[in-house]
Formats: C-alpha cells, sequence, structure tokens
C-alpha cells in the first residue's frame, strides 16, 4: 500500500523539477494529498497539500516556487519546482494529509548544488 514518488535527481540553484506521485487507489480522488520533504539531521515537514477540491497550500520557504497540482482521471498528484535552492534538498515524498503510516514509499532524492 504504497505511494510511488519519482522525477528528483540533481539540479544547479535556480533550476527545476517535476515530481510525480502514482497513487493508483481510488480512495485518492476522495482524499487531500501532499508532499513531504526530509532534510539531512531534520524531521519530515509537509511542503504543499491540496484537497479533493483542488484547494492548495503551501509551506511558506516554496511559496512561489513549487506548485502542486493532481490530475484524478490518472491517480498522479505533481509538484513542480522552480528556482530550487542548495536548502530544498532532501528526501521527498507523497502522502495523504495527514499521512497514513501504510503509504509511506522509498521517497525520491532531490538535490539542489552546484
Amino acid at each position: 500500500a504504497q505511494l510511488v514518488e519519482s522525477g528528483g535527481g540533481l539540479v544547479q540553484p535556480g533550476g527545476s523539477l517535476r515530481l510525480s506521485c502514482d497513487a493508483s487507489r481510488s480512495i485518492f480522488r476522495l482524499s487531500s494529498m501532499g508532499w513531504y520533504r526530509q532534510a539531512p539531521g531534520k524531521q519530515r515537514e509537509l511542503v504543499a497539500d491540496i484537497s479533493s477540491a483542488f484547494t492548495t497550500n503551501y509551506e511558506e520557504s516554496v511559496k512561489g516556487r513549487f506548485t502542486i497540482s493532481r490530475d484524478n482521471s490518472k491517480n498522479m498528484v505533481y509538484l513542480q519546482m522552480d528556482s530550487l535552492k542548495p536548502e530544498d534538498t532532501a528526501i521527498y515524498y507523497c502522502n495523504f494529509v495527514p499521512p497514513r503510516a501504510a503509504y509511506w514509499g522509498q521517497g525520491i532524492q532531490v538535490t539542489v548544488s552546484s
């Protein structure tokens, strides 16, 4: 019962990446979904979420740079990340909001470095 993230990698400061999350669950369409991240030595934090009604919220440090979206026809959630900074370096995960323990995947590494 995991969600599968993809699209991470190494990017230079100021660059962009688009993360994808394959939910593949019918319950997805009725649920709020979020992108979380965990940097080395820090706790996992919610950076963006989107409700079933497509209302979005962002953590202050990513506002104006990250955009969360969803495609209910494909059971997919996306995170477009622009103007990336070294402090965005982390493992990124998608999950429900609030998160469900059984649905944590392996995450995807995002590294922002020159």
